[in-house]
């Protein structure tokens, strides 16, 4: 038997490890389960070249819960260790400075570190033993334990069976791993898709005797395959394993890359509604099957921090750390061949399977704008498949069509350029709201799309700085006739004293909006008013909604309206002549409510002002019907 204390020449490494080396305690059994993964595989390297002799069985990895004995119990038939080595692996590591030992690993990759994943369990346990023995059948069984400060214990056993069993007694502040459920909780975590069967008892728990035995894990996941041996049914499967309660997904992707890093994964397209809260982490960082976490925004690319499933890297070590992901040169390699895949994925998709691309636009069209806002290498591939909707046109037998921007720009080339070339694509955020202003725009043939998502505000205004030659027009920014670089209208019917009286009629006066008044010779068959809000300024105020950056300011400000009087609209013939002045203008401020009313500007009091005054307009209407 050998006992030791080690001369430290710092203060003891424990209370570092304790303290400072992982932030979440229950990593400590990620650690020992995957030395045991790690230990069994070798065996099965050696194996294979012959330098393990004999058959290696079942190799299997074995929780064990006693929780009247206060004990955790971690079990592999790996390679084991010799006597030699437990002193080099435990001893040297664990009795190492503090500062020395910071030092050494700070950036290190745990898996193949045993000393350091071992040494995590003294977060948790007051003692801990090992007995382990080696696939060298010559070497002895080794016992050894520690209580955490720097002395040990050392010594031969009698022989037992080749594999390292580590026995964690469980300190008082750490009981609720001494609770089945957590340490179930943790093993599916973290070792769900370890490729050694993992096997979990709680010896609390009577056992049946015609109960089968079952492993907690799935050696092995969908992503290690090859994509030739998979089907659909499988990829679905998979998602649906990953996230139980989420709709099937519109497709996926398989990475599969070992040069010039190693890099394998599946990445989906989940469906996304209007209503849909984006949820981000959905994609889970795996190590060698070992699961890391799902903070991947270092990694994957953000536009796609949207998409769910899983992405695999031995190039990315275990103890990752945020200022680690952001400097490694290996991961912005990953980073740009996700996007890459992605980009190429979605091409293919377009050109193959157009009218499926253009059904799945509703949930696609997210991630491609967000990517082409984020992502300037996206952005060059994304331009030939980025589609726009245009609004159904009841000519048109109510098709919807889409186009992508050279199909848009081709079908609008003759109407829709202004007089500094620029091309003008006039969309809606609100195609119902927006209707008469969309019927509108379409009686002069202009070609109006949706952009009615949570992203087109920034698209928009992102799209004009890297798109050439190109602006956009909300269909109600203007009168159908202004929507195009202020082409001129038609000649008023009405006289200037005329012009002068409906102008002086329709100033009205708002403590919440500003309003300028223009009379104008439209169509008869146009609106007898239109209210209009100055496309920058609308940008700002949906901005600041929003949220964020000098758009905020805008917030603060009053709304612009502009009400464009229709002077060749019939009813104002009727309304000027009008004897009745309060009747008229009250006639009057109703056709300018209900033009407020269709921006969604007519709120509070003024709104209930409006309702009442309709009712009297409708009161005096039936008395003078009746007399």
């Amino acid at each position: 038997m050998q006992k030791g204390q080690i001369r430290v020449q710092t203060e003891n490494i424990f209370p570092i490890i304790k303290k400072f080396l992982y932030s979440e305690h229950d990593i400590f059994l990620r650690e020992l389960v995957s030395n045991a993964t790690d230990a069994s595989q070798k065996l099965k390297t050696l194996s294979s070249l012959g330098e393990a002799k004999g058959e290696i069985g079942d190799l299997r990895i074995d929780v064990t819960l006693n929780a009247k004995e206060k004990t955790l119990t971690i079990e592999d038939r790996g390679v084991g260790m010799t006597k030699e080595e437990v002193d080099k692996y435990l001893n040297q590591v664990a009795f190492s400075g503090a500062e020395e030992f910071l030092q050494k690993y700070k950036d290190a990759n745990i898996i193949g570190h045993f000393g350091l994943g071992f040494y995590s369990s003294f977060m948790v346990a007051e003692k801990v033993e090992v007995i382990t023995q080696s696939y060298n059948n010559d070497a002895a069984t080794v016992y050894w334990s520690c209580d955490g400060s720097p002395e040990f214990e050392l010594y031969e056993v009698e022989k037992k069976q080749r594999g390292t069993k580590i026995i964690l007694h469980i300190n008082e502040e750490s009981t609720e791993f001494l609770e089945a459920h957590r340490i179930k909780e943790t093993l599916n975590k973290f070792c769900k898709y370890l490729p050694i069967p993992i096997y979990f008892t709680d010896v609390a728990e009577e056992k049946k005797e015609d109960t089968e035995e079952k492993s907690i894990n799935n050696t092995n996941p969908i992503w290690v395959k090859k994509p030739s041996d998979l089907t659909k049914e499988d990829y679905e499967n998979f998602y649906r394993e990953l996230y139980p309660f989420g709709e099937t997904p519109l497709f996926w992707i398989h990475l599969n890359v070992d040069y010039p890093f190693n890099l394998t994964g599946i990445l989906y397209f989940p469906k996304i509604k209007q209503s849909y809260e984006i949820q981000k982490d959905k994609i889970q960082l795996y190590s060698n099957q070992v699961f890391v976490t799902d903070e991947v925004k270092d990694i994957v690319p953000e536009f796609l921090m949207l998409l769910h499933g899983v992405i695999d890297s031995p190039d990315i070590p275990l103890n990752v750390s945020r200022s680690y992901l952001q400097g490694d040169p290996n991961v912005k390699k990953i980073n740009n061949h996700i996007t890459k895949k992605v980009a190429d994925k979605l091409e293919e998709i377009f050109n193959k399977e157009r009218t499926e691309f253009e059904q799945k636009w509703e949930s696609l069209g997210l991630f491609v704008k967000y990517g082409m806002m984020t992502d300037d290498k996206f952005l060059e591939k994304a331009n030939k498949f980025l589609v726009m909707e245009s609004v159904a046109n009841a000519s048109e037998n109510n098709e919807h069509k889409f186009y992508t921007l050279e199909e848009y720009k081709i079908a609008t080339e003759s109407l829709q350029k202004n007089k500094d070339g620029k091309h003008v694509i006039i969309y809606t955020t609100n195609p119902i709201q927006q209707d008469a202003y969309i019927q509108a725009a379409q009686a002069k043939g202009y070609n109006v799309v949706k952009m009615e998502t949570i992203v087109d505000a920034a698209f928009i205004n992102n799209m004009e700085m890297k798109w050439e030659n190109v602006t956009f027009t909300r269909v109600d920014a203007d009168i159908a006739d202004n929507l195009i670089d202020k082409q001129e209208s038609t000649e008023s019917v009405l006289s200037k004293n005329e012009t002068e009286e409906l102008k002086k009629l329709f100033e009205i006066k708002s403590s919440e909006i500003t309003i300028s008044v223009d009379v104008k010779g439209l169509s008869k068959d146009a609106a007898p008013v239109v209210a209009t809000r100055p496309e920058f300024m609308r940008r700002m105020k949906d901005m600041a909604n929003i949220g964020g950056g000098m758009a905020a300011f805008y917030a603060q400000m009053p709304d612009e309206v502009t009400l464009t009087v229709n002077g060749n609209h019939p009813i104002y013939q009727t309304l000027l002549k009008e004897s009745d002045v309060e009747k008229k203008e009250k006639q009057i401020r109703n056709l300018a409510d209900l033009a407020l009313l269709s921006q969604g500007l007519l709120k509070g009091a003024e709104l209930t002002n409006f309702i009442s005054r309709s009712v009297d307009l409708m009161q005096q209407q039936e008395a003078s019907v009746t007399a």
